[in-house]
């Protein structure tokens, strides 16, 4: 026998009750980790490192969001100024300050530690997305407990860390990972103030801890995102006046003093930025970046349901069991845990589904009320035994899905198979079938443990050997390389046809983005100097050093994919003859 806790409503107190142990290792793992709070950290930590960290270091830098924050960092680094953001010359003002700071302060603190090339090394700017990932990962744990048994709360986690897309977002050196930090963070205090008045505790004396950690998370999220986070407490709280009829409870959080604090964090930079830069800062974050993915930005709008289509991806492994318990969550609507998880979810979900510009990360800070609903199902018994039951397959065609697509695309671009990542692979399978067999409505936490182990062997698979192996996507790691074992000191480069932001991140800052002929020009102005022509721009090239009389040769051809463009890319170096 082992000693849980019964299923309580969401948002009730929790009662000690004693359960039959299901038999299960996973589960007696789960039994073991949950005994107390530091053992679920450590378990829920564990976890985290095991998803996030395969091919966290060896995956070179993404075209081309990541690319562009990793720059506009390293340049901040460089030059000193750490209140303007620019990549190369032009100024980069769609985000604010903050993950920049987190990023340089990641590349400062490795380079006094003697890292080699500390600048150079991605890993080294996505350690915040780490720290994000896993530390969203231990709030969502903290948020829960407020909803939740401890073990409820612990699956709440586990779905989170193993959730597809915060997998990615935590190797991507963005603001996403630490953006979701910061939003549970503000709504797990809020919950927390929200369900101790509703349940009548210590009106006289409310605890300051809960409103000093939400203005302190909103004036960060303002910092890494803009106004984004005071949308998702903004309608969060609205949702709940409208349902309660009233909102007695936000003096809890202390508006006056909450507000003076938050502007004590954020105006700073603000008031420095707008000293710099005057308007410019604000039309184009406010005006040209979050306006206007009111619009189709960039090529990525879409119609509204697309979230919902990408939910089965992106929440993998707890996309099935979230179905199942979605109509178990529905009926409690009512119980104030689950007014307050769906008011938490389900306003923000409906504006982003209406925004016409659409990326999957823009939902992430919504899935931890989702896995905190599912877990609340889950224990209280009361998944779905309908059709939606069905969706346990999902558990099998994922790791399915990926080792196949991993497998072809390995074949496709590198003429391998990948052998390596086999075993993984299988294994992934494995678990993935065993938490389709095994499911049942009473002991559907094996099926999820047994999901998430298969994510963790398709993360090792995927993230961690297939990915770096793929050397044709990333066709900028393979000219820095040629770049850096040249005789000449100080390479200098031009670029034509290929100008990914992760080519100058990992070239030089002074790399020049131009065309044919201007690559030409550069060429012919001095020694150590080479001209990366992509192919679709040699003509151009060729004639214009035969104009000048510029005599040059082929250091080497890269051969590769343009991942941002979907294209193939045949990119040759060329230097002036007799340059030293």
């Amino acid at each position: 026998m082992v000693e849980t806790y019964a299923r309580p409503r969401f948002g009730e107190p929790r009662e000690p009750k004693n359960l039959v142990n299901p038999g299960s290792r996973l589960v007696q793992i789960i039994d073991f980790a949950t005994a107390s709070h530091v053992r679920a950290v450590g378990f829920l930590v564990l976890c985290a490192l095991l998803l996030f960290l395969p091919g966290f270091f060896n995956i070179p830098p993404i075209d081309r969001d990541e690319a562009r924050f990793a720059q506009a960092t390293k340049q901040m680094v460089e030059s000193g100024d750490f209140v303007d953001i620019r990549f190369q010359d032009e100024v980069r003002y769609k985000k604010p300050v903050g993950i920049y700071w987190m990023q340089a302060a990641a590349v400062e603190t490795a380079s006094a530690l003697g890292l080699p090339k500390a600048r150079l090394r991605i890993w080294v700017y996505r350690l915040p997305s780490l720290i994000g990932a896993v530390g969203a990962t231990l709030l969502t744990y903290w948020t829960a407990l407020a909803f939740v048994t401890r073990r409820g709360a612990v699956f709440a986690g586990l779905i989170i860390c193993s959730s597809v897309l915060l997998n990615v977002e935590a190797r991507l050196a963005k603001t996403d990972a630490m953006l979701l930090l910061t939003v549970v963070a503000a709504m797990g205090a809020m919950a927390r103030v929200y369900l101790s008045w509703m349940r009548g505790e210590d009106p006289e004396h409310p605890p300051w801890s809960w409103p000093i950690i939400f203005w302190t998370a909103l004036a960060g999220g303002i910092l890494l995102k803009g106004p984004l986070i005071l949308m998702f407490a903004g309608l969060t709280i609205v949702a709940l006046a409208i349902l309660d009829r009233d909102a007695p409870w936000l003096w809890r959080l202390r508006p006056v003093w909450g507000a003076m604090w938050t502007l004590v964090l954020v105006l700073p930079w603000f008031i420095a930025i707008y000293w710099r830069a005057g308007n410019e800062f604000f039309s184009d974050s406010i005006g040209g970046d979050m306006l206007s993915k009111f619009a189709a930005q960039e090529s990525h709008g879409a119609p509204p349901g697309l979230y919902l289509v990408l939910f089965w991806i992106t929440f993998w492994p707890g996309a099935p069991l979230a179905a199942m318990a979605a109509p178990a969550a529905w009926r409690a609507r009512r119980e104030p845990g689950a007014q307050y998880l769906l008011a938490w979810l389900v306003p923000s979900w409906i504006v982003f589904e209406l925004v016409l510009t659409k990326l999957p990360h823009y939902v992430l800070p919504l899935y931890p009320p989702i896995a905190i609903l599912t877990v609340g199902a889950l224990e209280r018994r009361v998944l779905s035994r309908s059709w939606l039951a069905r969706g346990a397959a999902w558990w099998f065609a994922i790791p399915a899905l990926g080792s196949v697509i991993a497998v072809v695309g390995a074949i496709m671009l590198i003429r391998q198979p990948a052998f390596l990542a086999w075993p993984f692979m299988a294994a992934a399978l494995i678990f993935g079938l065993f938490a389709w067999w095994l499911y049942e409505d009473g002991r559907a936490e094996r099926s999820l443990l047994n999901a998430v182990t298969a994510g963790i062997f398709l993360s090792i698979a995927v993230f961690g050997i297939v990915m770096p192996s793929l050397t044709h996507l990333f066709p900028s790691a393979e000219i820095a390389h040629a770049l850096r074992n040249v005789a000449c000191k100080g390479p200098r480069a031009a670029a034509s046809g290929f100008q990914e932001p992760s080519l100058v991140f990992m070239t030089d800052t002074s790399t020049l983005l131009t065309d044919g002929s201007g690559a030409a020009d550069f060429l012919s102005q001095g020694p150590c100097r080479f001209a990366l022509i992509e192919q679709r721009t040699e003509r151009a090239f060729a004639q214009r050093a035969e104009a000048i009389g510029l005599r040059y040769n082929v250091l080497t051809r890269v051969e590769g994919v343009n991942i941002s463009q979907g294209r193939a890319v045949s990119i040759a170096i060329f230097r002036s003859e007799g340059t030293e």
